[in-house]
């Protein structure tokens, strides 16, 4: 038994000796092999993982970069942008519009032409309807004198009991006429009635800045004036004292002022279709 043994052990190691190392090698490298393919398994999930991944790390980054942002520091487009700059001009304080006014060297060639125009217009008037002289040869200031009125009405004949040859008025241009009305105001005789007030200042709308209009020229002014005359009844005083009392300009323009202002306050009364 024991020489059996001794030969199956001598067996044993003779075997172990003369095995190929090549196949512990193989198996050797079998097992590398299937450490690789187990790596590459791993690397393989983890590939797709990362595959599967960047969207996530995008948004992810895409959320955190918007956290980043400060707020109200989004990408404005022009419509917004002006839209906010209409919001801002409408709660911006109103300026009020200041009227336009021709240059002034301008509007002074142009009163001047316009004055020369209507003075030679004036002069070949066939009917002597009124005439006018230069206030001290001042092109921009006339005294214009009315030698005609209805001749039905009482104010006429109060001209004839008083051998009143005509209504004297001034008037005067001011810079920028034509588009401003001019300042008229009635001299001689003293007027009562007539829409003729306190310092000889009359009360037509038509004089205002208001009712004026760059067309009306100075005969269409005194027509006009001739017409309310005998419409509101205008008479010659003769009361002792007061017909002698000759008007002043300071308080005409006074009294202009202050029409003026109620006239806009309360509105101009028309007059009925009756009565022209």
């Amino acid at each position: 038994m024991a020489t059996l043994l001794r030969k199956i052990g001598l067996i044993r190691l003779h075997d172990r000796d003369t095995e190929d190392p090549k196949h512990h090698q193989g198996s050797f490298k079998g097992s590398k092999s299937n450490q690789k393919n187990n790596t590459k398994h791993c690397n393989t999930s983890s590939d797709s993982n990362s595959i599967l991944n960047p969207p996530d790390t995008k948004t992810k980054k895409s959320e955190q970069s918007n956290k980043d942002k400060p707020p109200g520091k989004e990408k404005q487009t022009s419509k917004d942008i002006k839209e906010k700059q209409q919001v801002a001009a409408s709660k911006a304080p109103a300026t009020p519009l200041q009227p336009l006014v021709p240059h002034r060297p301008h509007c002074s060639q142009v009163r001047t032409r316009r004055l020369m125009k209507e003075l030679q217009e004036i002069k070949r008037l066939a009917d002597n309807f009124i005439t006018v002289e230069l206030a001290d040869d001042n092109l921009f200031e006339w005294n214009v004198k009315l030698h005609q009125v209805d001749r039905d009405s009482a104010l006429w004949q109060d001209m004839k009991d008083t051998n009143t040859e005509y209504i004297l008025l001034n008037i005067s241009f001011p810079d920028n006429f034509p588009f401003s009305p001019p300042f008229m105001r009635v001299l001689t005789p003293r007027l009562e009635n007539g829409y003729v007030l306190d310092g000889g200042a009359i009360c037509m709308e038509l004089l205002t800045p208001r009712g004026w209009s760059s067309a009306y020229t100075v005969e269409a002014v005194m027509r006009q004036f001739s017409a309310s005359l005998v419409k509101g009844q205008g008479r010659i005083c003769r009361k002792a004292g007061k017909s002698k009392k000759s008007f002043s300009r300071k308080d005409a323009e006074a009294t202009f002022k202050s029409l003026v202002k109620t006239h806009e306050k309360y509105g101009w009364v028309s007059p009925p279709v009756s009565d022209g």
